[in-house]
Order: structure tokens, then C-alpha cells, then sequence
């Protein structure tokens, strides 16, 4: 009996402090009820591309090839003459819905959202979305939904591919990435003949966002270091060049449009993400378009000494990182 005594009081203390874990830590940090704020000023964008590719790591985009050319030379371009480049770090856990919420509703997720897979809301939440006129996204249907669902109206428009695409195991998971070039441009191309759909894309507070979870899925499939990987990044940088001269030849090169280009995660060597190693946390940051500062040369060492800058050839030009939050 006394056996049984103890056993129950130690059953009962480690369940009180189990739960007390969720209290602290699995709390929101969001406040519902506040008025939304807006500014006076002009902004310097009419409207915004936002292109995340999934699992992309910091270094298998910026680091050079051993003949000093350059996998991705759409981007490299960018980061060395027309725009601002840098590193997002993302924080624990380095998951897809943790890392898309911080970037698109910046904030911290609720980590209690890991008790329903990553893939409902606990809480309501705003975003820049929900905020915008219209956002048409384009990407895989675990992402997507989870914006939409938690917008005001019917402004947030979402084109998935089937889930049953997002096969791990795939030999090509770059056609998910070519799925999703491929649908943005039949859809600017569309709007060319449909004059509701054109005035609308003209109006001013829209936003594409384009997820690419190729990356991602040859990652888990074939490990960072494959061909499959290192290829589908090859690709996403030509997809990326493609979409970028439709779109500025759609609104006649007015100067309007800001694009962001970077990742939710980045991945290990073995495949997987989750946890707080560099290769998880630092992903890729590109920015350019309106508003956004072109490529600064610099003379002087920058204030970052983690060797990256030599590691990539990128000394000379200005690095600007960020929380991605």
C-alpha cells in the first residue's frame, strides 16, 4: 500500500510539472481586440512578390561553384549589383509553419500549434495578407490554407497542388517548384484578356506569394549535398528570373513592385530540420525592387565574423542580416 502511496504521488508531481511546461512556455504571445494602425505615408511598393523556397540553406545558395561560376546567376546578379542581400535567422523550432508565420504575420508561433501537426491555428492570427488588398498565392497545400483561413473576407486566394504530390521519396520534387512557376505565369498571361482581373492586379496593397517546396522534399529525399538538390536550386533561380521579367513587363516597368526573396528553414546534412544547428537557422535573404536599397560596395570589414563573407565571395558587398521574425 505504501508502494502504491509513493508511486501515485510521483505519477502526480511529474504530471504537475509536465503541464506546467505547457503553461509557461505553450502560451500566445498575441493580444487579441487591437485596432489596426495604418500610416500616412506613401509607400515606396504598389505592390510585393514574396518567394519563399522551402529548406534552402544559406550557403547552397551563396556559395560559389569550385570554377568560381555560379549556380544561380539571376540571383547572384541581384544580390551584386540591383539589391540588398543578407541572412534571415530563423529560431527553434526551424519548422515550414513556424518559419511562414513569422515571416508573413511576424511573430514567434504559438508552440502549442506543434500538438496539431503544424497545420491548424490555435489562435487567430493577423498577417500581411490579411492586411493586403488581395494576395494570390501559389504553392503546397499544407502552407497555403492556414492564411487563408485566418483572413477577413475573401481577398486571400490560394492554388495548391494536390497533397498527394508532396511525395518524399520523389526522383523529382522539382516539379513542384515548375508546377508553381508554370501556374503564375498562366495567370498573368490570363489577365492580359480579362479586363477585371487586369484592373485588379493594378490596383495598389497586392501581394504574390510563390512557396517552393522542391528544395525541401529533395532535401529529405536526397540530402542537401545531391545533385537533386543542388539542381532544383538551379531551377528555382531560373523560374525565379522568368516570373520576375513577366511580372515587370505586365506593369510596364513602373518601378512599383518589391520583391523578397528567402527561405523558411534551412536543413542538415542528413536531411532533416527541426532543431538549432547554423545549417537550420541561416537562410537566404534577397531583397530588391522598389524601396529597397541596390548593392553597396564596401572597403572596410564588416562587422560579421562568422568567415561566411570570404566563404561566399561576398566581402565587398554590403551584408544586412535580420531576425526573420
Amino acid at each position: 500500500m505504501r508502494m502504491i502511496t509513493f508511486f501515485m504521488v510521483g505519477l502526480t508531481v511529474h504530471v504537475v510539472f509536465f503541464l506546467s511546461i505547457f503553461d509557461i512556455y505553450f502560451t500566445s504571445p498575441l493580444v487579441h481586440g487591437m485596432t489596426p494602425q495604418s500610416t500616412q505615408l506613401a509607400p515606396p511598393a504598389s505592390r510585393l512578390v514574396l518567394i519563399v523556397a522551402d529548406g534552402l540553406r544559406a550557403d547552397s545558395l551563396f556559395t560559389r561553384l569550385p570554377n568560381s561560376s555560379c549556380r544561380t546567376p539571376f540571383l547572384r546578379t541581384i544580390i551584386e549589383e540591383s539589391g540588398t542581400w543578407g541572412v534571415s535567422h530563423t529560431r527553434v523550432p526551424t519548422e515550414s509553419r513556424p518559419g511562414h508565420v513569422a515571416l508573413i504575420a511576424g511573430f514567434y508561433e504559438d508552440v502549442s500549434a506543434i500538438a496539431k501537426g503544424w497545420k491548424e491555428n490555435p489562435v487567430e492570427f493577423d498577417s500581411v495578407f490579411n492586411e493586403s488588398r488581395n494576395t494570390w498565392c501559389w504553392g503546397s497545400p499544407d502552407i497555403l490554407p492556414m492564411f487563408a483561413k485566418g483572413a477577413t473576407g475573401d481577398h486571400v486566394h490560394t492554388h495548391t497542388y494536390p497533397a498527394e504530390e508532396e511525395d518524399f521519396a520523389s526522383t523529382d520534387a522539382s516539379r513542384l517548384d515548375s508546377w508553381v512557376f508554370t501556374q503564375v505565369k498562366s495567370f498573368f498571361q490570363a489577365a492580359h484578356s480579362n479586363s477585371t482581373l487586369k484592373a485588379t492586379l493594378l490596383e495598389d496593397k497586392n501581394i504574390f506569394f510563390l512557396h517552393l517546396l522542391g528544395i525541401d522534399t529533395n532535401g529529405h529525399a536526397h540530402r542537401p549535398m545531391s545533385q537533386e538538390y543542388l539542381d532544383n536550386i538551379a531551377l528555382v533561380d531560373t523560374g525565379v528570373a522568368e516570373v520576375v521579367s513577366l511580372i515587370e513587363d505586365f506593369f510596364g516597368y513602373d518601378g512599383r513592385t518589391a520583391y523578397v526573396f528567402t527561405s523558411d528553414h534551412g536543413m542538415t546534412n542528413w536531411g532533416s530540420h527541426g532543431a538549432g544547428h547554423p545549417s537550420e537557422t541561416l537562410t537566404p535573404l534577397v531583397v530588391w525592387g522598389a524601396g529597397v536599397n541596390k548593392a553597396q560596395r564596401v572597403t572596410e570589414s564588416q562587422p560579421y565574423e562568422d568567415g561566411y563573407l570570404k566563404d561566399w565571395n561576398l566581402e565587398h558587398i554590403r551584408r544586412a542580416d535580420v531576425n526573420q521574425v
